[in-house]
Order: structure tokens, then sequence, then C-alpha cells
């Protein structure tokens, strides 16, 4: 790591805090850990001093001439993309509630540091934000995928469905306990003819607002219950299928027998499948929804609240809705390491989920910190970028079969050392 001088290429971590001290000793802490580091003391020479370089922003709430809150509003209007750290020695609450306006500002929050901090506080988070294997939360997407946004017209999205231009990648879902791949989420993704990939995000609305989404939940289904039989026949595993179902699409009442005439029609078990329900989406549609949702578990079909945590009326739906599964959203999974708020909400959900039978499912998982927090708080099963990215079918195949070899070395090992002791 280089020593920044000046006339040098600029620093990695920018620090802002009117008392001096405070900088000195972060900026010692990062110099220890080889990292480059300049400290700051007022909003005129933190904006000079920002720059696309600057990687980790650690800033202090409480400041004389511009306060925190209002630099982040400042960062979140020139889209900052560096990873901020707040500071302050106010009640960790305001923190927290300055953590959510940042990220609501289009920020990549780190985490917080709660005034007077400790060397070894200070250290920890310096190290497993710049851990090696680590994603950063702005980190690039790979290059086939498309990042800007995509404008999608109605024509176009109507004569992709009517060509089925829509393709599934994979992601693995991981037991935490025995660390074996026990499912996959298929997440739709559109071919475009440009030979781009068009994520969710820019069709599906579009989709329900047009009266789409039943056809191309249909497309989705087949394509999937097609596809899964590769990745378990040929690896001998039990693997379930979990598949994004949009609320919208819960108002059939013959959707139960359909969907399991079409497992069938591809030789596989109605109980190996897990439908994904967005949390938002049943409170909009539970009423009409309640009577498909009983009558697919009673076809053994599992269902799945997906997103939990975001939506309004999650105990309501507990108590309602027959899920057999609960899916935490990403957004607590990502911060929980250092929020402690977000650390409830996630052990709570465990523990509410448990309590009622259901299996629990982290989703986002990016760093080995999450997946320890979530193995402390006895979470069933992970997924995310810390294991694979959704992955085609053949680079998925590929995927499993390293994997599998991997494990399987791993278990030798273990017993040669065994028979040796």
């Amino acid at each position: 790591m280089r020593d920044d001088k000046p006339g040098d290429a600029l620093p990695r971590i920018l620090v802002i805090d009117d008392d001096h001290n405070v900088g000195e000793f972060i900026a010692a802490a990062a110099q220890a850990l080889d990292l480059s580091c300049a400290m700051t003391t007022n909003t005129p020479d933190f904006m000079l001093a920002l720059n696309p370089d600057v990687e980790l922003i650690m800033m202090d709430l409480m400041m004389p001439d511009t306060d925190g809150i209002e630099l982040l509003r400042l960062l979140g209007q020139a889209a900052c993309k560096a990873r901020v750290v707040l500071m302050s020695g106010f009640d960790v609450r305001v923190l927290e509630t300055a953590e959510e306006l940042a990220r609501e500002l289009g920020l990549s929050v780190a985490g917080h540091l709660q005034k007077p901090f400790r060397l070894v506080e200070l250290e920890e988070m310096l190290r497993s934000l710049t851990k090696a294997g680590a994603r950063p939360a702005n980190a690039p997407r790979p290059p086939n995928l498309v990042v800007e946004p995509t404008i999608v017209l109605e024509a176009d999205l109507r004569r992709a469905i009517s060509r089925n231009e829509f393709l599934l990648h994979y992601q693995p879902q991981i037991e935490i306990k025995s660390d074996r791949v026990v499912g996959l989420e298929a997440l739709v993704r559109w071919q475009h003819p440009e030979q781009r990939l068009v994520f969710p995000d820019a069709f599906i609305q579009l989709a329900e607002s047009l009266g789409l989404i039943d056809e191309l939940g249909w497309l989705v289904a087949k394509r999937g219950l097609f596809e899964i039989g590769r990745f378990t026949g040929k690896n001998g595993a039990f693997l379930t299928l979990s598949l994004n179902v949009s609320a919208y699409s819960l108002h059939d009442l013959s959707f139960p027998d359909r969907f399991v005439e079409l497992t069938e029609r591809y030789g596989v078990s109605p109980a190996n499948v897990i439908l994904e329900i967005t949390e938002s989406g049943l409170i909009r549609e539970l009423a009409s929804a309640l009577d498909i949702l009983a009558r697919l578990r009673m076809k053994r079909v599992q269902l799945s609240i997906d997103d939990f945590g975001t939506g309004y009326s999650m105990l309501q739906q507990l108590r309602l809705v027959p899920a057999t599964e609960l899916k935490i959203d990403k957004i607590f999974v990502q911060t929980m390491h250092t929020d402690h708020s977000a650390r409830v909400v996630v052990q709570k959900t465990i523990e509410m989920g448990h309590a009622i039978g259901m299996q629990v499912v982290a989703e986002g998982v990016e760093t080995a910190g999450q997946l320890d927090c979530l193995r402390a708080d006895g979470c069933d099963i992970a997924q995310g970028y810390f294991f694979s990215r959704p992955l085609p079918p053949t680079e998925l195949l590929s995927w499993l079969r390293a994997r599998a070899d991997r494990v399987k070395g791993s278990r030798e090992t273990d017993d040669l050392a065994a028979g040796s002791s």
C-alpha cells in the first residue's frame, strides 16, 4: 500500500471530525494496517479532499459548521460512491436513523462507531472493510450484466413474452449447520435481442401493470421445473426449487391445480418446490390469496414469505399465511454486523420463525462476519454473494461439481486426521 505524500495519488480513507485528536487516532490505526488516510476538520476542506479515489469516508455527525446530516445530503446529491462510516457520541438510535437516511439518499453505509470507541473496535471495522474476499456494497457487477437503468417499452415486453425471451439464473442456498447446498432460487432474466441481460427490476412492475405477470410467471415456472432436474439428477442431491410468485397472480382459484399439474408434468415433487411471495404483496392481496395459499399447502407445495420485515403487517401474516419458510430481507442481513437494531430484527425473526415451525432463510449474505452472526443466531439457510452470485445453468453445474469435490476433499482430510490421532 502506498504512503501518501503531497503530489502523490490521493488517499483511500477520508476522515472528517472537528476533533483533531480523533482524526489522528484513526489515521494511526489506518497506517498500522497499511491503509492510506487523510484527515479534515471542516466541511470546506473535506469537500476539497473528496475525489473518486476515496473509498471510505469516516464522518462525525456533530460538526460545528455543517452537521453530518447536511453533509450526508450533500454526498447523496453528488452521487458519492465511497462507503460511509458514521461516528457520534449521540445515542446509538440516532446513529442508526442517520444510517437509514444515508441509504435512502443512495449512499453505501458500512456501519457506525459510537464515541468513545476503542482502538480494537476501530481496527476490527477497518479490517472487515478491507478484508480480502469481502464484496463491497458498491462493487461492480460482472461485466456481462446491465447496471445502468433500462427503459422497457410495452411493445418490447409483449414481444419478449410471446417469444419467450426469458431465462433463469440460479442462486445456491446453503444449510448453515451442515454447509450443504440444499436449494436453488430461480431468478428471471430477460435475454434482450441486443445481446444484453435485463434484470427484473426493469420489467416486473410493468408486467404487473399491463396484466402480463401471469403469463410471465408460467414461463418462469415451466423453465425452472424443467431445469431443476439437471442439477438434482446429475449431482445426486436433494435440492429445492424456489420460484418467485407475484401476489397479483394469486387471484386465480385454479392456480393450485394448474401448478401441481405442471410439477407432475416435469416429474418434480410439489414438496420440493417453494413459492416465494413478497410480504408487501401479501398485504395487498391477502384476503383473496388465503384460499389459494391454503390449497397449495394442502397439495404439499411449500410457501415462503419473502423480504420479511419490510412490510407493515408482518405479525398478521405470520398468523394467517400457512407458510413453511421465512426469508429475512438482505437490508437487515447486510447491516446486522455493525447495526444493533438490525441484529435484533434478525434474531427475533429467527426466534419467531422457529417458534411457529418455520424454516428461516437469510438472503444477501456477503461476508464471513454476517454468516458467523447467522450461525450464532441459529438461522437455518443462507444465500448470497459470499457463496455465489446467481448463475446460468451451465455455470451452476460447474459450481456444484467444484463444491462437491471441495467438500469431499475436506471430509477425506478430516478422516485421515481422525485416523492418525
